[in-house]
Order: structure tokens, then C-alpha cells, then sequence
């Protein structure tokens, strides 16, 4: 039977919490980083969630949000399940909700849900009575990813920001196909209300004007931008959400082909060299080099992607510490 959500209990979006909440994570998480961008691993770390189980229920595949909080649960003592849809009732026609409770049921101290299907995670949450930790629900949100976004950002700039999460007076630009994109729609939520200017860009088709109700800027020319950034979170072309009948296009929405879409938009070694002194290149993953980014720009010194990734595992650390008790 469903019952109403208590935000505080689960984490589902951030764009419902308060500035306050998203901080005490991402300083949480801080008190987990032994200072190299990893996770302390001493005995008392590892006890808080002894004897705790956490279920990961990924009905969409993924590589670095499974594998971290299968990592930030196991650093912290927890006994981890991992189940997918292939491997679920959910292949023989089970319900999402009916294969969550069979799992809180069987055990389950805490579910993270993975789906295509916007609205999943809160659905689930009004179902269980443990919590729920949205690992990205179709175009809606990934509210872990904004928070790793925003801890490697932060720690990589420095200058007090790393221990406040202050990002007043930072320009961060969103560049790609938005309009798919849950992590941008997080990364609106906690950059802005942390204080940041975002500029959302790409054709109209994937960056609408629509979006600025969300808080942010929103523009079709990245050369006219590219200049004042602090920071670029580069975003891939989700085809698999355009189209229609099944079928992918055959080239990005609201261009003429791909080469068109380098052109105005990939982060490329030219277009890099004009972001001023001390930006970073950011990227959630999956990317695909030579489209949206090129390999030199992805691996140079600009670049966080591999700090977002290790900040994966110190943020769903702090979640699930902060929601199961343990901190």
C-alpha cells in the first residue's frame, strides 16, 4: 500500500532538499577522504554498517554508479546484493514495486534504484518502509552524480571551497543534450543552490530555452561562453532517448550530422585552450571521444573525470552512512 514520502528518509532528488543537507553530505564525505581523494579504510570505518544489507536494484545498465556503491558500502562493513533486471523477476513480468518489496522483505536495509523509468525511485519509496537512493530514474535525476560533480569540483579548486562548498561566484557550463540528461537536471539543483551561475548549452533541440525554470542560463553558442568558465561538465548524446518507433537517428537532434555537432559544440584541444586560466573539464561518463570531447581535452590536465569518479565512492560512503544511521 502506498504511503507518502518522507524526503528526509530517502534520497530521491535533490532538488526537493535543502542546501544545508546537500553540504553535510559532501562534508561527510570529505571526513572520509584520506587526502588523496580516497577512502580512509581503518577499522572504525569499516564497522559503521556492520551487519547492515544493501541492495543494489539496477533495472538500466551502468558501470561507475553500480560498481561505487557496491565499493562505498562494502567500505563501510555493509553486505551488498546486486540484482538486475535480467536476473529479476522483473524479466518475467514482475512489477518494479513488487520486486522491491520481495527484496526489503528478504532483508534489505536499503535500496538503490537504477531505472529508465522517470519517478521509479519516489514510486518505490512510497512502497518500502526502508531507504531509497535514486541511482538515476530516466530523465529525472541522478542526485548522487551531482554530488560527486560538485566534491570534485570543489576539492580541485580549493581556496576554502573544498571545506564550505561554497561555489559562489563560480560559472559552471552544461554542454550536450540536457534535455535527456537526469545529471544535468541534479547538477541544476545542488550547483545553484550552492551558489554557482550555471549556463546550460547546445542546439535548441537538446538545451531548450524551457530549462531556465529550473534556475540556470540557457544558450546555443559555446564559443560565446567558453570564455567564462570556471568549469565545463560535458555531457554525451543520448540517441537512445531520441528518435522514435525504436529507432536511433542517424544525427544529433538539432543539427545536420555529427561533424556539424563537433563544430559547435565538442569540447575540442582548440576550443580548450580558450577557457580561461585554472578551468576544469568535467565528464559523468559514459563518453564518447572524438564526438562530444576529445581524448587529449579528457585525459589533459584540465581534466577531473578520473576525481569525479574516485569522489563517487566518498559521496555514496556519506549517503548511506547518513541515511542508515551510522553518521
Amino acid at each position: 500500500m502506498a504511503h507518502t514520502v518522507d524526503h528526509s528518509k530517502h534520497l530521491i532528488e535533490l532538488a526537493s532538499i535543502d542546501r544545508e543537507r546537500i553540504v553535510g553530505l559532501l562534508k561527510l564525505a570529505r571526513s572520509y577522504d584520506d587526502g588523496a581523494g580516497m577512502p580512509r579504510l581503518d577499522t572504525a570505518l569499516r564497522s559503521k554498517l556492520s551487519g547492515k544489507n544493501v541492495c543494489n536494484l539496477f533495472f538500466e545498465d551502468s558501470t561507475r554508479t553500480r560498481v561505487s556503491f557496491s565499493l562505498a558500502a562494502g567500505n563501510l562493513g555493509a553486505t551488498v546484493t546486486n540484482l538486475t533486471g535480467a536476473g529479476s523477476s522483473v524479466a518475467k513480468g514482475e512489477s518494479l514495486i513488487d520486486t522491491a518489496v520481495t527484496v526489503e522483505a528478504a532483508g534489505g536495509h536499503a535500496l538503490i534504484v537504477r531505472s529508465g523509468a522517470p519517478g521509479a525511485a519516489q514510486s518505490i519509496a512510497s512502497h518500502v518502509g526502508v531507504p531509497v537512493i535514486n541511482a538515476g530514474d530516466g530523465t529525472h535525476e541522478h542526485p548522487t552524480q551531482s554530488l560527486l560533480d560538485v566534491y570534485a569540483l570543489a576539492t580541485a579548486l580549493g581556496g576554502g571551497r573544498e571545506e564550505s562548498f561554497d561555489l559562489s561566484g563560480l560559472t559552471v557550463g552544461i554542454v550536450g543534450d540536457i534535455a535527456s540528461s537526469r545529471v544535468a537536471r541534479s547538477d541544476i539543483a545542488a550547483m545553484t543552490k550552492l551558489g554557482a551561475r550555471v549556463v546550460c548549452v547546445g542546439p535548441v533541440q537538446m538545451a531548450p530555452k524551457s530549462l531556465g525554470v529550473l534556475g540556470c542560463e540557457v544558450s546555443s553558442d559555446l564559443d560565446g561562453v567558453i570564455g567564462e568558465l570556471d568549469a565545463v561538465q560535458m555531457l554525451r548524446i543520448q540517441f537512445e532517448r531520441h528518435g522514435s518507433g525504436g529507432k536511433k537517428p542517424s544525427s544529433p537532434p538539432g543539427v545536420g550530422s555529427v561533424r556539424e555537432y563537433r563544430s559547435l559544440y565538442a569540447l575540442t584541444e582548440s576550443r580548450a585552450e580558450r577557457m580561461k586560466s585554472g578551468a576544469v573539464v568535467m565528464h559523468p561518463g559514459p563518453m564518447n571521444r572524438g564526438l562530444e570531447i576529445d581524448g587529449a581535452v579528457s585525459d589533459g590536465p584540465r581534466s577531473l573525470i578520473r576525481k569525479q569518479v574516485s569522489a563517487g565512492t566518498l559521496v555514496r560512503m556519506a549517503v548511506l552512512a547518513e541515511l542508515l544511521g551510522a553518521d
